[in-house]
C-alpha cells in the first residue's frame, strides 16, 4: 500500500468545520489503496475540544505531532483576552473593531505572512525531511488553511521532488476577509506571490466549490479540479432516530458570525409572529455554537427573546441528533462581495438528513444550486423578504398539517467515502506522473 503524508493543522481532538475535510479523507483513504501519515500541531490555536472525533481516527494510523509556537499571545495582549481564551475565528471579517483590534489586525496582516502559523513551516520542514528520509512516502497532501500547511509541503516537494496535492478548503487571497487585511503593498505581493508558487508548483490542486475553483484557476493560469465538502454515512446510521421537536423548531448549526446575521431573518420571523398567533406560540429559534453580538441585538430590536435559545458548542456526534430533531435547518450564507462561491460544509450534513433547509443567500450561489438540485430546500435573496416569507410559512403549513418533506435526491455523489475515492484517484494520477 502506498504511504501519503497528509499535512492538517486541524486534527482530533480540534473540533469545529476545519477537522472534518481532513479526518473523513484519512478515514477512507487506506480502502482506495492509500495509507495515510499524518502530520498535525500538538498544541495548535483551536476553536473548540471535540474528544468525540478522535474515535474516528482510523485504528494504526501514523499521527506526528509537533509543538507550534503561535503570536496569539500578543493579540490577546492587546486585546485584553484571557491566556485560555479561544480566538475568534470570525475575528477579521468584523465589521467593527476598535483601535486595539486594529492595531492586532495590522500585526497579523503584515508581520505573519501568510498567516499566524509561518514560525512552524521551517521546523516542521527539517522535522518531515528527516521522517521522509527514514520511511517510504509516496505522496504529499497538504490542506489549508492555514496557508502555512500548503508553504511546508512546497518545500517538501522542492527538496525530495514528491507529488503533491493541494487542497484549499478556501480560498488564499480570494477570501472574502482578505479585504479586511490592513496590508502594506510590499505584504500584499508577499501574500500573492506565496499563492502562485504553491498554485505553480503543486501536482493538483483542488478545491470545494465550482465558483471557488473557477477564480483560483484565473490566479493559477491552470486546471483546477473539484472534490466538495460531504456527510460521512455512518454519522447517520442512527437507530432510532430522535424525534422531530414538538416546537417549529428552525436551527441554526455552527458559526453564527455578524456577516451571517440577516436582519431580514429577525424581521420576517416578528412579522409573520405578529400576524399569526399560532405561529407566535410555535416558533422556537435555537443557534448552536459561537454567535456575534449582534444576533442578541436583533433578537431584542424585534421582541424575539420569548423564543430564542443559544447554546455552545455541542460534540459533533451529538449536533447530529439536534439535526435530525429540527423542524427547519437554517443555512445562512456570508453577505460578502464573492459570495458566489460561499459553500459551509454544514449543506451537506443538513442534506443528509433529509430536513428541509432554509437558505438565505443568492439564487445564483453554489450553494443554491446545490440546494435546489437535490430539491433540499427553499432559498431567498438577501433581502427579499416577501420570498422569505412565502418560504418560512410554507415550511410552518406542512408542520402544521405534519406533511412529509420529500427532499435530498441525489446525495449519494455527497458521500465522504465517495469523495476520499476521488482524492484517491488524484493520488494515483500525480503518483503515476511524477515515476
Amino acid at each position: 500500500m502506498k504511504k501519503v503524508l497528509f499535512i492538517s493543522y486541524y486534527w482530533p481532538p480540534s473540533g469545529g468545520s476545519g477537522v472534518q475535510r481532513p479526518l473523513k479523507f484519512v478515514k477512507y483513504l487506506r480502502e482506495f489503496g492509500w495509507e495515510p501519515v499524518v502530520y498535525t500541531s500538538s498544541n495548535g490555536e483551536v476553536p473548540e475540544i471535540d474528544q468525540s472525533l478522535l474515535k474516528e481516527v482510523p485504528e494504526g494510523i501514523t499521527v506526528l505531532k509537533q509543538p507550534i509556537l503561535e503570536p496569539y499571545s500578543i493579540y490577546k495582549f492587546f486585546t485584553g483576552k484571557k491566556g485560555k481564551e479561544k480566538i475568534d475565528p470570525n475575528f477579521f471579517s468584523r465589521k467593527k473593531v476598535g483601535w486595539k483590534d486594529k492595531l492586532a489586525i495590522w500585526i497579523r496582516s503584515n508581520f505573519f505572512i501568510p498567516d499566524a502559523r509561518q514560525w512552524w513551516i521551517n521546523p516542521s520542514t527539517k522535522y518531515l525531511l528527516n521522517y521522509i528520509k527514514e520511511n517510504n512516502i509516496d505522496a504529499i497532501i497538504s490542506t489549508g488553511p492555514p496557508h502555512s500547511m500548503h508553504l511546508i509541503a512546497l518545500n517538501l516537494k522542492r527538496k525530495t521532488g514528491l507529488p503533491w496535492l493541494a487542497d484549499f478548503r478556501d480560498p488564499w487571497t480570494n477570501i472574502d476577509y482578505f479585504k479586511n487585511l490592513i496590508l502594506t503593498e510590499a505584504s500584499r505581493k508577499k501574500h500573492q506571490r506565496l499563492e502562485k508558487e504553491v498554485l505553480a508548483e503543486a501536482d493538483k490542486v483542488i478545491i470545494v466549490g465550482k465558483t471557488w475553483g473557477e477564480e483560483l484557476e484565473v490566479i493559477a493560469e491552470r486546471k483546477v479540479d473539484i472534490i466538495t465538502n460531504g456527510y460521512d454515512e455512518a454519522d447517520f446510521q442512527l437507530n432510532p432516530k430522535p424525534a422531530l421537536d414538538a416546537k417549529f423548531s428552525i436551527v441554526h448549526l455552527g458559526m453564527f458570525s455578524k456577516g451571517r446575521n440577516h436582519e431580514v431573518f429577525w424581521k420576517v420571523i416578528k412579522n409573520i409572529a405578529d400576524e399569526n398567533a399560532d405561529f407566535k406560540n410555535d416558533i422556537l429559534l435555537k443557534f448552536y455554537g459561537k454567535y456575534d453580538i449582534s444576533a442578541v441585538e436583533y433578537m431584542n430590536k424585534y421582541d424575539l427573546g420569548f423564543c430564542t435559545e443559544f447554546y455552545e458548542y455541542v460534540p459533533h456526534n451529538e449536533i447530529i441528533k439536534v439535526q435530525y430533531s429540527s423542524q427547519v435547518l437554517y443555512l445562512s450564507v456570508n453577505d460578502t462581495p464573492n459570495v458566489k462561491g460561499i459553500m459551509t460544509g454544514k449543506v451537506f450534513e443538513y442534506m443528509a438528513v433529509k430536513r428541509p433547509i432554509l437558505c438565505i443567500g443568492p439564487n445564483n450561489g453554489d450553494a443554491a444550486e446545490i440546494i435546489n438540485s437535490t430539491k433540499s430546500g427553499f432559498v431567498s435573496e438577501f433581502l427579499d423578504e416577501v420570498t422569505l416569507k412565502q418560504n418560512i410559512l410554507k415550511l410552518y403549513y406542512n408542520y402544521k398539517n405534519n406533511i412529509h418533506f420529500e427532499g435530498g435526491v441525489g446525495l449519494e455523489q455527497f458521500t465522504r467515502k465517495g469523495l476520499t475515492k476521488q482524492l484517491a484517484t488524484f493520488l494515483n494520477e500525480i503518483a503515476t506522473t511524477n515515476k
